[in-house]
């Protein structure tokens, strides 16, 4: 009676999350929002007390001057809250994560994004352009209106975690809820009466903008890292 060889199973590939490409059009995207932050940076700049399109901020902040309480009230204290102390663990967690998983490109990437979008370029707008708030906000506010800085990093979060977790079937899905999420911390700004309109699209607009021309900046670095995951 013959024997039969049994081929030993083949090893099983340890898989993991990769970061997955930038889609077509990052770096144009990216060029875009960062020109919006800046052209309406500099018109507020050269009339700081009343730019061009004072009149839609202040008829905004008309409407978002009802009665404050209910539901609307515990969403926007949360949208606060998550954008103040909370939103640090949001980012110091994930840098663990990486930095476990040894994601060099991924960690380097995470921690540009957060140095440089939301809270140096932030920082220095705020300091730069100078505009004062809306009188009477509902919370404690730190110096300068222009940009938010909770509305960038809303943004900054959803492009940074669409680009290092969530695999490309599931983009699409992801930026729809990211781009809710963010109008949602726009809207808590200036319900609460801690900014102008025009300050949260600033906010966002440099926030998605240094988050996908980062990204883009840092495509070849993170494709190498995900050929490696896959070996």
């Amino acid at each position: 009676m013959s024997a039969v060889s049994v081929a030993p199973p083949a090893a099983t590939r340890h898989r993991r999350t990769v970061p997955a490409p930038p889609p077509a059009g990052a770096l144009h995207l990216g060029i875009f929002f960062l020109l919006v932050t800046a052209l309406l940076g500099i018109a507020v700049l050269r009339h700081p007390e009343r730019p061009p399109f004072q009149g839609l901020d202040q008829q905004w902040l008309t409407w978002m001057s009802g009665p404050h309480g209910g539901l609307q009230a515990v969403l926007a204290a949360a949208l606060n809250w998550f954008g103040g102390p909370l939103g640090v663990v949001v980012p110091v967690g994930l840098l663990i994560f990486l930095i476990v998983r040894k994601r060099w490109w991924s960690t380097a990437y995470l921690l540009t994004s957060y140095l440089v979008g939301s809270m140096a370029v932030v920082q220095l707008l705020k300091h730069l352009v100078d505009r004062p708030r809306p009188a009477n906000p509902l919370v404690r506010v730190d110096h300068g209106s222009f940009p938010s800085g909770h509305a960038a990093g809303a943004a900054l979060l959803v492009v940074v975690v669409g680009a290092l977790l969530v695999p490309v079937a599931r983009r699409r899905a992801w930026w729809i809820a990211g781009a809710l999420f963010t109008v949602a911390m726009m809207w808590s700004r200036t319900w609460l009466h801690a900014h102008w309109l025009s300050d949260t699209v600033a906010g966002a607009s440099v926030g998605a903008g240094a988050g996908l021309l980062l990204w883009w900046l840092f495509r070849r670095g993170l494709a190498r890292e995900g050929a490696v995951s896959r070996d």
